[in-house]
């Protein structure tokens, strides 16, 4: 049995407005087509019709070339001037259009200083008729793609900054197809103002008569009899346009692409990327200063900690201000985004929606035929060069992103969170390819990510971030081996962090339990806060032997999981106190079992409270 929803207030509410709306249209239609006169045969109808579309259409283009970049600083500017513009712009809307007459007759009317200027023809002539209809329909496509534009995503603006595309460039190449439908419906809505527009027109130029006019003038004189072809005329064009903004239009047929042979990219010497960032991003201070050491440099910590914002320092997408950056022995701060030559990875597949992957690929400044054809290789892209964007698996469109990044032979390159939005399995595998691209071209990479896994397996060093400060920073081996606090630690997806009592300089009391650690030159009874990774703990069935057992906590089991190659065993001392191990062997643990466990003392790291509570603070 089908089910149907119970109808409220809403939809008849809608349809009453529907009816109004659509009974007047149908009770023209019926008088149309039953009334004996309909005034076609009228002096005047089609040269009154041929010079709203023409007027209209002029207006249209002035509109066009001049709006849509007005549209666009628009869309793109926080100024309290842009606000001001925005004001201005909308005020014809709100104007009775016989007073916009009245306030255009005082610029351009036959006596003012324009108006003389042009020989008194600004009035009472076509032109005339263009300057009232322009004035009325502007706002129409104004505001509408002010909307469109404000719609894109900034993030492929970016994108193709770092490819090279300086404002003109972005303006055709990438704003205007990606806001071409709401442009559209803003140029039908202004060309449809603009053929109906009355008052103005009327004030300006009486003569020529165009269509509302003609129609006003047959009503005085004759009555309703002769308006009803000047009003169908109307009818139908206002439909054919309605008609064309509604209508889908398709992408070009995919032209066949002829590669070229692929050409692997000119050597290069790593740069390693430098910087001393100082800048505030609204309430968010961001102050982070890193050499250029290493080769491959990760930015690690958790969302909101300036991560990003780090990024786009160094891709210069914030300008000048933040500070220096160095890309080896070269500074940078100076040059624009696209003259930096970084190749930009943004989170979340920023790819250009219009089009297809192999033009994706010749997007960058630079890029050839052959070095396209070399990544799309080299990526495992072939095959897919006339595809879009959304006919592409999430694995696919990351490749490409990475190929068009690649394909202007970048200084350095850049990504940010490359791997998030995907499955565990496709991650990994894009992750080891990385690693492979990194050792065979040997370009710097800066990446940013929440994963310290990802972080250590494609860096050499990594920078810890939080609250827009460097937490830590070094080498891998030195970081992840010895956090600088228990923050730190907890970023690095170190677990197991306790609280303990100095004893000795070797020796800590945890909840009652003696726990080694290496020589310390804390005071005994210092108050300190540990951890150890997962990885550097073992554990194994409670034995008699007394030597071995001095050497270890003794606790039981509370939980096992298996995953896949790997298990972790969670294993109870105290109410309070408990640790994680991870080890890829078998175990004859079970949940319940009593067990000995050793940790390793140079594995465990130590921080007094002060400093941890610092930290924090």
């Amino acid at each position: 049995m089908k089910r149907t929803e119970a109808r409220g207030p809403i939809p008849w509410l809608g349809g009453l407005l529907v009816l109004y709306l659509g009974v007047p249209l149908v009770a023209f239609i019926v008088r149309f087509v039953v009334g004996p006169q309909r005034g076609f045969h009228a002096p005047g109808l089609f040269p009154a019709l041929w010079v709203s579309i023409v007027a209209a259409t002029i207006s249209l283009v002035l509109i066009t070339v001049f709006g849509l970049p007005l549209a666009y600083y628009l869309a793109h500017s926080t100024s309290k001037l842009s606000s001001a513009v925005g004001v201005v712009v909308q005020i014809p809307l709100a104007l009775p259009p016989v007073m916009a007459g009245i306030i255009l007759i005082y610029v351009v009317g036959p006596y003012t200083w324009l108006g003389q200027l042009f020989g008194e023809h600004l009035t009472e002539s076509v032109t005339g008729i263009v300057i009232a209809m322009t004035f009325c329909a502007a706002p129409f496509l104004i505001v509408t793609a002010r909307a469109a534009f404000a719609s894109i995503d900034r993030g492929l603006l970016d994108v193709a900054k770092t490819l090279g595309h300086g404002d003109l460039s972005r303006f055709l190449r990438v704003s205007i197809p990606l806001a071409a439908p709401g442009i559209r419906a803003g140029m039908i809505l202004s060309w449809l103002r603009a053929f109906g527009e009355y008052g103005a027109v009327v004030i300006l130029a009486y003569n020529p008569a165009s269509l509302p006019i003609y129609t006003y003038n047959q009503f005085s004189g004759t009555g309703l009899p002769t308006t009803l072809a000047p009003t169908a005329l109307a009818l139908a064009a206002a439909i054919l346009a309605v008609a064309l903004s509604r209508a889908k239009f398709h992408r070009p047929a995919k032209a066949p692409i002829v590669l070229t042979s692929p050409k692997a990219p000119e050597p290069t010497i790593a740069q390693p990327v430098g910087f001393d960032v100082d800048y505030r991003l609204g309430s968010f201070k961001l102050i982070v200063h890193h050499n250029p050491e290493s080769r491959h440099l990760s930015i690690l910590g958790a969302s909101g900690s300036g991560k990003t914002a780090l990024l786009r320092c160094i891709a210069g997408l914030y300008g000048t201000d933040p500070g220096k950056v160095s890309f080896g022995e070269t500074q940078v701060e100076t040059l624009r985004v696209e003259d930096r030559n970084v190749g930009y990875v943004a989170q979340g597949f920023s790819l250009f929606p219009h089009l297809t992957v192999w033009r994706q690929l010749m997007f960058a400044r630079g890029a050839s035929p052959e070095l396209a054809s070399y990544w799309l290789e080299h990526l495992r892209l072939t095959g897919l060069e006339n595809r879009y964007p959304s006919e592409l698996s999430g694995g696919q469109r990351q490749r490409v992103a990475l190929a068009q990044a690649l394909c202007q032979s970048p200084r350095v390159l850049l990504l940010d969170e490359p791997f998030s939005a995907l499955d565990m399995p496709v991650r990994r595998e894009l992750r080891r390819e990385l690693r492979r691209l990194q050792h065979e071209t040997d370009i710097a990479t800066v990446i940013v990510t929440h994963d310290p896994d990802e972080a250590a397996f494609l860096s050499d060093s990594v920078i810890v971030v939080s609250n827009g400060r460097a937490l830590q920073s070094g080498a891998n081996r030195d970081v992840y081996a010895r956090p600088g606090s228990p923050e730190v630690a907890g970023l690095l997806g170190i677990a197991n962090l306790n609280q303990a009592t100095i004893v000795t300089s070797a020796l800590m009391d945890v909840k009652g339990f003696a726990v080694t650690i290496e020589s310390s030159d804390l005071a005994p009874g210092t108050t300190v806060q540990w951890s150890i990774r997962p990885e550097r703990i073992t554990a194994a069935p409670t034995s008699s032997d007394s030597a071995t057992s001095s050497l270890a906590l003794t606790g039981v089991v509370s939980d096992i999981a298996e995953y896949g190659a790997t298990t972790e065993i969670f294993v109870s001392f105290a109410a309070d106190f408990s640790l994680e191990l991870r080890s890829s062997e078998s175990t004859s643990l079970r949940v319940g079992d009593a067990c000995d466990v050793h940790l390793a003392p140079d594995a465990i790291a130590i921080w007094p409270t002060s400093v941890a509570l610092a930290h924090e603070g």
